[in-house]
């Protein structure tokens, strides 16, 4: 069961989430806060694994809070979902610790698969940021303008990285290419060391720059 801590000042907003993940069989929403102090105050409380975070709220934003949940509490996993997907709330979010960045419009499945991603271990971001990603590489290169072609993938490593690019996860490669997920797991372990990208969103950005 994914716990998961609803943080949003709109009590409209908060009742719509918790009916779409209380509808699930596998995510339990273990309370809810309406600004930043509460959030804190309820992740020592509840241990959450996964905490839907709005942006703008009275009193403690949600940047302030990202930055201190991610430094207490690593193993929280935290989902930025908000209306404004502008640099001056995308990139304070993702410096500031967040395991992903979801504008309010998206579609509740994909809400609910972005939950149990965030939840495994992947990071999420709508396809308008992630090229935005890209775009600006995280301030950072793959060593020396290295090409795929240079690296000697193997024909499976190509289609797994290029999946990743994609935004895919674990299982849905595993899925989509007929593999197990641990094995996913591998090649993609192998693509970072081999890509010199030290996690999953520059693992995308090489995808999306070097195929």
């Amino acid at each position: 069961m994914i716990r998961v801590l609803i943080v949003d000042d709109q009590r409209l907003v908060r009742a719509g989430l918790r009916m779409l993940c209380e509808a699930t069989d596998d995510i339990d929403v273990v309370g809810e806060a309406s600004n930043g102090l509460d959030a804190i105050r309820l992740v020592a409380e509840r241990s959450p694994d996964v905490i839907l975070m709005d942006l703008r709220m009275p009193g403690l934003d949600g940047i302030v809070a990202t930055r201190q949940i991610a430094s207490s509490h690593p193993a929280v996993k935290i989902l930025v979902l908000t209306t404004f997907d502008d640099d001056d709330h995308f990139y304070p979010a993702l410096a500031a610790g967040a395991a992903g960045f979801l504008v309010k419009d998206t579609d509740p499945a994909e809400l609910l698969n972005a939950i149990r991603r965030t939840a495994a271990g992947d990071t999420i971001f709508t396809p308008a940021l992630l090229r935005r990603l890209v775009d600006r590489a995280l301030d950072t290169t793959p060593p020396d303008g290295q090409s795929s072609t240079s690296l000697a993938l193997t024909g499976r490593e190509r289609e797994v990285l290029t999946l990743v690019g994609e935004g895919l996860g674990n299982q849905e490669i595993a899925a989509r290419l007929y593999i197990g997920v641990t094995t996913v797991k591998t090649h993609v372990a192998n693509l970072m060391e081999k890509t010199g990208c030290d996690n999953r969103v520059r693992l995308a950005v090489f995808a999306h720059t070097r195929l």
